[in-house]
């Protein structure tokens, strides 16, 4: 596993970071509790030490099983990464997502990022979390109805109370980071980012290139889209929010697929799989620092994190993008 800095922070996280969104259950159809922190216990025993989750996920339940996980080990030689700013209680607020909860009832997820409300949240986390601080504390999507300089004062109150290390965001375009380095000193922006959605290479990775923060790149797999064992007209279980995702649909699978078969020998060559060169690839793009591969099993983290050991040369990232063209992704 190789180890990489934030920004120009003293924070050190590992290439390959562990995303807890799945694990949580919602959206993704449900989780297996053992599984779930069987697969943690994986990643760290190889080298993965950062791990990002969020309240939102399960309603709270990726963070207590994050805990799980981690109970023994020691807290200096784990990044726990951690956000704010989504509800699923009533909030003067626009809605962000309807769904059901974990238990089947119908759910309405808010955007609310005002002051008061992030420093409750904060409280919150560090309670399912078990510990008294967190890493990186992001703010998970910009709330429109509160400014941002409100929500960057409620970070910088947590790093004075030393409730976190470092502030940060998720989803924010340049105008919004921009905004945000005016009041508070974030270190980082969390984005979706992979092979097919790379429309942060224009903008606003040369923003965080310039200003010196880190890229975390969440879903760099495609939710699994790129693991190639996606097939057309794919069934989803209940509740798993792939089913009619426009990445999901049965032309842009077989697009994607062909695009998979042209890439396979450049896997096959180096003794790795689909999903440990698309990995790689996104470990390999200016700017980022490390990529959020989520696993809902054991073994599934183990095969995740050997991909931190597989490198690209020039040549072979020619022939990726090369093929990328080609297939129209």
């Amino acid at each position: 596993m190789k180890y990489r800095p934030i920004g120009d922070s003293d924070l050190q996280v590992s290439s390959i970071c562990f995303g807890a969104w799945a694990i949580g259950g919602w959206m993704w159809g449900g989780t297996d509790h053992k599984e779930s922190i069987s697969a943690i216990r994986a990643s760290w025993d190889a080298g993965v030490t950062s791990i990002d989750t969020a309240p939102i996920y399960g309603m709270g339940l990726s963070e207590v099983l994050v805990a799980e996980a981690l109970e023994g080990i020691p807290r200096d030689q784990v990044q726990i990464l951690t956000k704010c700013a989504l509800k699923w209680e009533p909030v003067e607020a626009g809605a962000r997502i309807e769904g059901y909860d974990m238990d089947g009832k119908p759910v309405r997820v808010f955007r609310h990022a005002g002051k008061e409300s992030i420093l409750r949240e904060c409280e919150d986390s560090l309670r399912r979390l078990k510990t008294d601080y967190i890493d990186l504390y992001q703010v998970h999507w910009h709330d429109p109805s509160t400014p941002i300089d409100e929500t960057m004062e409620a970070l910088v109150i947590l790093s004075d109370q030393g409730k976190i290390r470092h502030a940060s965001v998720c989803n924010y375009d340049e105008i919004q980071l921009e905004e945000a380095l005016k009041t508070a000193p974030i270190v980082a922006n969390q984005v979706p980012y992979s092979m097919v959605l790379r429309g942060i290479e224009e903008r606003v990775v040369p923003f965080c290139m310039q200003q010196n923060l880190g890229i975390l790149a969440y879903s760099p797999l495609q939710r699994g889209l790129l693991t190639g064992k996606i097939k057309e007209n794919q069934s989803f279980p209940e509740g798993d929010h792939r089913d009619g995702n426009k990445f999901f649909q049965a032309d842009f699978v077989r697009k994607t697929n062909q695009f998979l078969d042209l890439i396979r020998p450049i896997a096959e060559d180096k003794g790795a799989s689909l999903t440990q060169l698309v990995i790689a690839w996104t470990l390999s793009q200016p700017g980022i620092s490390t990529a959020l591969v989520g696993a809902r099993n054991a073994e599934q983290a183990r095969h995740n994190a050997l991909a931190a050991d597989l490198s690209l040369d020039e040549e072979e990232i020619a022939l990726i993008s090369a093929h990328l063209m080609e297939s129209g992704l």
